[in-house]
């Protein structure tokens, strides 16, 4: 608890520079989280599977959620949900070829690495898109694509160690997929509508409060657990609880309440996970010695430019067709974080070149977070007022 304690000190006044100086907050904390460890400072918290889908990545995928409403975001869907299948899928095809047919890596190598990174992570993006004053369609759309294609990227990975293990055919791929997915979104669907259930029985805050925090950690955890996809299932409960909550279900004090409860949450979440990123001076060393390092970033930024450019192809012709302004925005946007982590540290210890991959990941993260951040972060400034017209 002491060391939670002093990471948090330490992620308000990395935030108070970062706000003077105007640098990107998630970057700060990388930096000096990297900068503590150099120093010889080190921390008994170490980021993990467990961690963070048990208690980080919820808060951060619930608060998004609770400010995501539907008649906002439907004329956006068709073109997250394109991304967020198609776009997934060939940045893991093309992430893959990459690390195959140049690296010369093996297959199951190839595919791991590939679907880690096919998706964008929440967590660096919505850090992200909380500093920037693009138009709110936009918005909206860098925000639920990335939340979707995250929750893809994690259904496809269990997949894919499946495939690898020897246990899923190819036959079964998809329809195993469709399903995570789908009982993921009904898990969510469900978690919600009996949170909103108990919440409209009461007027204390306090007790609506506790449901939200139940539904957010609940609705994560029972996919996860049945092997669906908890970011979708916390998604939609989030949406439940923010969209017909806003109809009297929850009171406006208890609004109030869950709004400022779950931005704070968010706030510590991300401060956890990035200091973390950058306090593991292990994998930072084991990182540089790996030759697989710069094949991985190589291949993250192909597979991204893949997913956006030619994935938005099949939308040219209809009326969700995605200006070239916007696209440059989601393909310079597409950060890694987190989520990759999480899912290469969850690799079974029997797993050859296991090691090897999360060193990799792990660096590839840690250049998305910091040098493409640094990146997405300009452009994102020098894009708002030519997108105004996108509002």
């Amino acid at each position: 608890m002491e060391q939670v304690e002093i990471l948090l000190l330490i992620a308000s006044l990395v935030a108070i520079l970062c706000r003077r100086i105007k640098l990107p907050y998630t970057i700060g904390l990388v930096l000096a989280g990297l900068g503590l460890s150099l120093a010889g400072i080190e921390f008994s918290v170490h980021l993990s599977k467990e961690l963070i889908f048990s208690v980080l990545l919820p808060p951060l995928i619930f608060e998004a959620a609770l400010h995501l409403r539907w008649r906002d975001l439907k004329t956006e869907l068709p073109v997250a949900l394109t991304l967020a299948t198609l776009g997934v899928a060939l940045a893991a095809v093309a992430s893959s070829a990459v690390l195959v047919f140049l690296a010369g890596q093996t297959w199951q190598t190839a595919l791991i690495i590939g679907v880690v990174m096919s998706a964008t992570d929440p967590v660096s993006i919505l850090a992200l898109l909380k500093e920037s004053k693009l138009p709110p369609r936009i918005h909206r759309l860098i925000e639920a694509e990335s939340i979707l294609n995250d929750g893809t990227a994690a259904v496809l990975f269990t997949l894919a160690l499946s495939i690898i293990a020897g246990s899923v055919t190819a036959g079964q791929f998809m329809t195993l997929s469709l399903t995570a997915i789908g009982l993921g979104l009904f898990i969510g669907a469900a978690i919600g509508f009996v949170a909103l259930s108990i919440a409209v029985r009461t007027e204390d805050h306090l007790v609506e409060l506790a449901v939200t925090t139940v539904a957010a950690y609940s609705s994560f955890i029972i996919a996860e657990d049945l092997h669906a996809s908890g970011v979708l299932a916390t998604l939609v409960a989030g949406m439940v609880l923010g969209n017909l909550g806003a109809r009297g279900a929850i009171t406006e004090k208890g609004h109030e309440t869950t709004a400022a409860f779950w931005e704070f949450a968010g706030f510590v979440s991300n401060s956890i996970i990035f200091l973390l990123i950058g306090a593991d001076l292990t994998l930072w060393r084991s990182g540089v010695a790996n030759s697989l390092v710069l094949w991985t970033i190589i291949a993250s930024v192909i597979s991204r430019s893949v997913a956006v450019y030619i994935g938005c192809l099949p939308l040219a012709v209809t009326r969700h067709r995605v200006p070239m302004p916007i696209q440059n925005l989601l393909f310079f946007g597409g950060l890694r974080g987190a989520l990759a982590l999480a899912l290469v540290l969850g690799l079974p210890a029997e797993l050859s070149g296991r090691d090897e991959i999360i060193s990799a990941v792990f660096l590839a993260v840690a250049f998305s977070v910091v040098v493409q951040g640094l990146t997405a972060g300009g452009i994102i400034a020098r894009s708002t007022d030519r997108l105004k017209g996108y509002e």
